[in-house]
C-alpha cells in the first residue's frame, strides 16, 4: 500500500510544482537523470537478478502486439470515420505504446512488489522501447510523409543507454552476475527512477478537454486501456501463460500511452493537441483500469 502512495504523492507533487516557480529546466534535467543513469542501473539490477524462463519473453512479444493491433483497429476505424492522416498517425503512436517504463515500474511495483520489476523491464526493454524506436518512428514518418534510413533506425537503438545495460545484463548473467558491491550500487541508483519519474509524468501532465476530437480519443483509449489488455489476457490464457508472464503482459499492456510517443507525434506534426490531451487524459484514467485489472488477475 505504501508503494501506491508512493504513486500519487509523486505524480500529484509534480502536478503541483508545474504551476509554481521552479528551477528552468528541471524537467529536462530529471529527464536526462532518469535516461542516462536510473534507467540503466535499474535495467542491470532487475536483469542480472531475474530468475530466467522462456515465458518472460511473452510480456515483450505482447508490447508488439499492442502496437500492431492499435495501427491495424486505428487505420480500418480512421478510414471508416474520415479522421486526418495526422489524428491517425497520433493515435497509432500514443494508443499503440504504452508507458511501461516511467508509469509502468512504478505501477507494477506498487500492485505486483519489487519481484515483479525483472519481468516488467523485458516488457519494457525489449517490446515498448524497441518498438518505439523501429516501428514507432516509422509510423510517424509515414503518416508525416516523411523517410527515414534504416542506419538512424538501427544507430537509435543501439546507442540508447538503457539497451547497452539490458545488452550488459545478459552478458554479466553468464558471468555470475554483478560484484556484491556494484549490484547494491546498481540497485540504489535503479531506486531513483520511480519517484523522479512520476515526478517528471506530474509535471507534463496536460488535462484539457478534448473537444471535436472525443471520437478519435474514445477509440484510442478504449483500445489502450481496455481491449489490448483484455486481449493479450485470452492470449495468455490459450497458451497456457501464468504467473508473473501472464500478469506483467497485462497490466503493462494496460498502461497510459506513452509520453515519449506523444512527443514523438508532435515532432512529427501528427495531431499535437490530440496527442497531447490523450497521453494526459490517459495516464490519469490508467491510475484507476490498471489497480482494476491487478485487481481480478490470478
Amino acid at each position: 500500500m505504501s508503494a501506491l502512495w508512493l504513486v500519487l504523492i509523486c505524480l500529484g507533487a509534480g502536478v503541483v510544482v508545474a504551476r509554481l516557480r521552479h528551477p528552468e529546466g528541471l524537467s529536462l534535467s530529471l529527464n536526462w537523470w532518469m535516461l542516462y543513469i536510473a534507467l540503466p542501473a535499474l535495467v542491470l539490477d532487475q536483469i542480472t537478478r531475474l530468475a530466467w524462463s522462456p515465458s518472460m519473453l511473452f510480456p515483450a512479444a505482447a508490447m508488439w502486439g499492442v502496437f500492431l493491433g492499435a495501427w491495424a483497429l486505428i487505420a480500418l476505424v480512421g478510414r471508416w470515420r474520415g479522421w486526418t492522416r495526422g489524428q491517425i498517425g497520433a493515435l497509432v503512436l500514443t494508443c499503440g505504446l504504452g508507458n511501461t517504463a516511467f508509469v509502468g515500474y512504478p505501477l507494477v511495483e506498487a500492485l505486483r512488489g519489487t519481484d515483479s520489476l525483472g519481468t516488467a523491464v523485458i516488457a519494457d526493454q525489449l517490446g515498448s522501447f524497441l518498438v518505439l524506436s523501429s516501428l514507432g518512428v516509422m509510423v510517424a514518418a509515414l503518416y508525416a510523409g516523411q523517410h527515414i534510413a534504416p542506419r538512424q533506425l538501427a544507430k537509435r537503438v543501439l546507442l540508447f543507454p538503457a539497451f547497452i545495460a539490458l545488452m550488459a545484463a545478459f552478458a554479466l548473467r553468464g558471468l555470475g552476475g554483478l560484484p556484491a558491491p556494484l549490484a547494491e550500487v546498481a540497485a540504489r541508483l535503479g531506486s531513483t527512477l520511480t519517484p523522479l519519474a512520476l515526478f517528471s509524468v506530474g509535471m507534463q501532465l496536460k488535462l484539457t478537454m478534448p473537444g471535436n476530437e472525443a471520437e478519435p480519443m474514445a477509440w484510442g483509449l478504449g483500445w489502450k486501456l481496455l481491449l489490448a489488455p483484455l486481449l493479450i489476457w485470452g492470449l495468455a490464457t490459450s497458451l497456457n501463460v501464468t504467473g508473473d508472464a501472464l500478469s506483467i503482459a497485462v497490466l503493462q499492456g494496460a498502461m497510459a500511452p506513452m509520453i515519449t510517443a506523444g512527443i514523438l507525434a508532435q515532432q512529427h506534426g501528427l495531431a499535437p493537441g490530440l496527442a497531447s490531451r490523450i497521453v494526459g487524459i490517459g495516464i490519469v484514467l490508467s491510475l484507476i483500469t490498471v489497480p482494476l485489472f491487478n485487481h481480478v488477475l490470478p
